[in-house]
C-alpha cells in the first residue's frame, strides 16, 4: 500500500500531545510532503521512501528555530515514528490516514 496521502498524527512533546497532520508525496525513493500543525504547513525536506520506512527534515522558524529530524513506519492505515526536536529531545507520533 502506498504511503501516499494525508495522516492524522499526534506527537508527544515537552510541551504536551500536538495534533498535526503529514502530508506524504512518493516518486521512487524521494519523499515530499506537508507538516502541518499549529505554526502552520512547513514543507519536508531531504525526504526518503524505502517501501514503508520514511524519513525527512523539517525547519521550523517559529515559534523557535528547530530542525525536526523524523523518521517514520507505515503499516496499512497506521503510521508511528519519532522525531529528534533539537535541543529538547526526541518526541515519539502516531496517527492514522485521513
Amino acid at each position: 500500500m502506498s504511503v501516499d496521502g494525508t495522516w492524522n498524527v499526534t506527537m508527544q512533546t515537552p510541551m504536551g500531545a500536538q495534533a498535526g497532520t503529514l502530508t506524504f508525496v512518493t516518486d521512487g525513493g524521494t519523499l515530499t510532503g506537508e507538516m502541518g500543525g499549529a505554526q502552520g504547513n512547513l514543507a519536508l525536506e531531504e525526504g526518503t521512501c524505502d517501501g514503508n520506512d520514511l524519513s525527512w527534515v523539517v525547519n521550523m522558524t517559529s515559534p523557535m528555530p528547530i530542525k525536526v529530524e523524523a523518521t517514520a513506519t507505515v503499516d496499512g492505515d497506521s503510521i508511528s515514528g519519532e522525531a529528534k526536536l533539537g535541543a529538547f529531545g526526541t518526541a515519539t507520533f502516531e496517527g492514522s490516514r485521513a
